[in-house]
């Protein structure tokens, strides 16, 4: 267990951002897999664009390499471009 005041704050704040970082991932997964799922090509649109927001933003919060979030959309897009109206 820490003893110093300031080690016991990085424990707090630690666990404080890797629960939202926890939560930022799970929901991008989530987004994903719904992208993923589409049956349609407008429903498939949709969650695309809610994907690729989520992306971006998790980019310039430095949460994931504005790289992944890149190569992420250019996947989900092909995917999205294979369906068929």
């Amino acid at each position: 267990m820490a003893h110093h005041k300031s080690a016991i704050k990085r424990i707090q704040t630690n666990a404080r951002d890797n629960a939202r970082n926890r939560v930022y991932s799970t929901t991008l997964k989530t987004q994903i897999k719904k992208v993923r799922a589409a049956q349609t090509k407008e429903e498939a649109e949709e969650q695309y664009r809610k994907a690729s927001s989520l992306l971006d933003k998790m980019a310039n919060k430095g949460k994931i390499h504005k790289n992944k979030a890149a190569n992420q959309k250019a996947k989900l897009a092909a995917v999205v471009s294979q369906l068929e109206s």
